[in-house]
């Protein structure tokens, strides 16, 4: 499929040099006689390099052929990810590069959407909020629990978190996969 210049607006995926790119930012300039400009951010979705790119007049873009799906992590090793696909029972790997800033959020039998651009994996989409246990973390000293103080949790998946002074270890709580910020206790 072909988009216009001013299709382009936050969040469309489209196709540069081969590679697929999601609009951060959308700028349009009008100009006179009806010509107008339109300026980009773009995100790579292989790489996650971000470019600033400016479309002029009648210029058309191709759509990327992103396709996603639900699957299971499976399991890791030697920095591969195994995934399968919970209806057809087809697996595959991605690795680690990928997903980097990802995997702390994932853990064993949990379900995401992997993103595929010409049938190869090029990195998942993780649900907003995940609930991971605390494996370990500072008791509190008493007398501290009703301030803001926080201190570092580490959780199942080996991801660091800044928590308050009331969360014990084995608390589940819920952390913001975008920001990687402590949400809440979970009861």
């Amino acid at each position: 499929m072909i988009l216009g210049i001013t299709d382009l607006k936050k969040g469309t995926i489209f196709q540069l040099d081969n590679e697929p790119y999601r609009v951060v930012s959308y700028n349009q300039k009008v100009m006179g006689r009806g010509g107008s400009i339109v300026s980009v951010r773009v995100k790579s979705l292989i790489s996650g390099k971000v470019l600033d790119k400016t479309f002029k007049g009648n210029e058309q873009i191709n759509t990327a052929d992103v396709i996603h799906q639900n699957v299971d992590f499976l399991y890791s090793s030697n920095n591969i990810y195994f995934f399968m696909n919970s209806d057809t029972f087809e697996q595959f790997e991605i690795d680690e590069q990928l997903i980097k800033d990802k995997v702390g959020f994932i853990k064993v039998g949990d379900t995401v959407q992997v993103q595929l651009f010409n049938d190869n994996p090029i990195s998942i989409e993780l649900p907003k909020n995940v609930n991971l246990k605390v494996d370990y973390t500072e008791t509190a000293v008493r007398g501290d629990t009703s301030s803001s103080i926080t201190k570092d949790a580490t959780l199942e998946t080996g991801l660091l978190v800044k928590v308050p002074a009331f969360i014990k270890t084995g608390d589940i709580i819920s952390v913001d996969t975008t920001s990687g910020e402590y949400r809440e206790r979970v009861k």
